[in-house]
Order: C-alpha cells, then structure tokens, then sequence
C-alpha cells in the first residue's frame, strides 16, 4: 500500500468536494440545469479542472450515487452483523436509515429525479447495490414475521424507504429540526413494519 501524501489528500479532498456540491446543485437545479463550469466554481476551481477528477458531468453524477448506494449496502451489513437479534436488528436499520436520509437529502432528490441520467453501467451498479441493500430488510423482517411472503416484506421495505426518504424535504420547508423529525420517522416506520397485515 503506498504512503498518503500531501498531494494525494488534496486530491481526495477535492473530490470530496466536487461531489458535495454536486450533489446540493443537482438537487436545486436538476442534472440538465447544472453546467461544468457550475459545478467547478461551487468547488472552487475552474470548470476544466473538473475533468481532473471525472469524465464529464455524467462520470460525477454515477461517482455520486454509485457512492452513496455503496454506503447504504455497507451500513446496512453492518448493522446486521452486529445486532444481537431480529428484533434489535429492525430497530437499528430504522434508525440507521432515518438517519442517512436526514443526513443527505440532497442525494436522495438527485437519486430520485435523475436516476434517469446515469450511464447504463452506473445505473446497473446502483440498481444491483440498492437491491442488496433491501434484501438486508426483507431477510430481517422475514425473521421477525416468517408467515409473510418476501414479496410482501419486499413492498413493505419499499413503503418504509418511500415514507422515511421523502420527509426531510419536508422538515426543510416547514422549518423543523433533523432532531424533531427522527425520533417521529422512527416510530412511523417501526409502526409501518411490525404492524397487522391486512389480509389478501
């Protein structure tokens, strides 16, 4: 493993950078509303330098959410390993969740709105780590409640990401604090989970 130089910190820092502010601009203006240029100055350099770090706008896009998807696989196993049941294990994921989506609302619009503009082999990517990712959910809940089909684990899954993803938009705008809203994101998602299943 080669040794961290001064340059190479820069380097990652600078990267780190442009990927943040892509994502806040991607997520006030849309993928097709940000230019190079945009995203080089909100980082500080100039639009060409940004061809340093990426191909193109798309390359920062797929570099974006191909990370952040890779992050939530991660977290997510790591909750998991460490849980000490099913039940803690839910509990955890809960929380771990809403807390990633207070945390990064801006991916989370830019994911939802411009999924689209990725390159098919970052959307192949993103599409096969999110599915792993609500495979961890639905084996844990198939733990708790081995009666239901996965293929209802899997929507109820997808239900709980709906509601918890979509709702620090909305602590933004209504003035709320991260802190107010988890604890109640919690409980609803815990509540949506474990709740009685209508039957078919």
């Amino acid at each position: 493993m080669q040794p961290t130089t001064t340059r190479t910190q820069a380097k990652a820092m600078r990267r780190s950078v442009l990927l943040a502010s892509a994502a806040s601009l991607f997520a006030r203006r849309g993928f097709n509303g940000v230019s190079i240029e945009d995203l080089g100055a909100a980082a500080g350099v100039s639009g060409p330098a940004v061809y340093r770090h990426f191909n193109g706008k798309q390359a920062l896009l797929g570099a974006l959410l191909v990370g952040v998807s890779e992050d939530l696989l991660d977290g997510g196993r790591a909750v998991v390993q460490t849980a000490s049941d099913a039940d803690a294990c839910l509990h955890a994921l809960v929380a771990f969740h809403v807390d990633f989506a207070v945390a990064q609302p801006d991916v989370i619009r830019v994911q939802d709105r411009d999924f689209d503009s990725l390159g098919e082999q970052d959307s192949t990517a993103v599409r096969s780590l999110q599915r792993a990712y609500v495979e961890l959910w639905v084996d844990v809940l198939g733990q708790l409640f081995p009666e239901r089909e996965a293929a209802l684990r899997r929507l109820q899954a997808h239900a709980v990401f709906g509601l918890i993803n979509s709702t620090p938009h909305s602590v933004r705008i209504h003035g709320r604090t991260a802190a107010a809203a988890t604890s109640m994101l919690e409980a609803m998602a815990w509540a949506a989970l474990t709740g009685a299943v209508p039957p078919d």
